[in-house]
């Protein structure tokens, strides 16, 4: 799994994209509410850089044997650590839980992947699981 630096925007947009993929079907309402949001704008990404990190999170997980199944299966909670120790910036963990927590939301329904992704990154960055209750997106 390549590295990015230590809050880049690419980074946080791993993050983000986990969620994504986390149920296998990245829904046209999830890239929706991810686009009226601003979500490329807020993580500092370019027009189209959540797609380019999208594909390579997939090539990373395709190359490291994750083709079976879901792609989640091989995310055991050292790759998690490591994914979610990549951002260290209290505001832009809390700009990658509100955007990934919209997402999840946007088709009215929590896959238990989507829950997984989105309870480590309370775990790791330790955010309360209340946080997760009052989406708020600064400008």
């Amino acid at each position: 799994m390549r590295s990015y630096p230590h809050n880049s925007p690419e980074a946080a947009g791993r993050v983000l994209t986990l969620l994504l993929i986390a149920d296998g079907n990245v829904c046209a309402s999830e890239i929706d509410v991810l686009k009226g949001l601003g979500a490329e704008r807020h993580l500092g990404l370019p027009d189209g850089g959540l797609d380019d990190v999208l594909r390579d999170l997939c090539e990373d997980l395709l190359m490291a044997g994750h083709h079976f199944g879901s792609l989640l299966d091989g995310l055991d909670s050292t790759v998690l650590r490591s994914l979610m120790g990549e951002v260290s910036d209290p505001r832009l963990r809390s700009e990658v839980l509100t955007l990934a927590q919209a997402a999840a939301r946007a088709d009215e329904h929590l896959a238990d992947g989507e829950a997984l992704v989105l309870d480590a990154a309370c775990r790791y960055w330790s955010f309360a699981a209340e946080h997760l209750a009052t989406p708020t997106m600064s400008a």
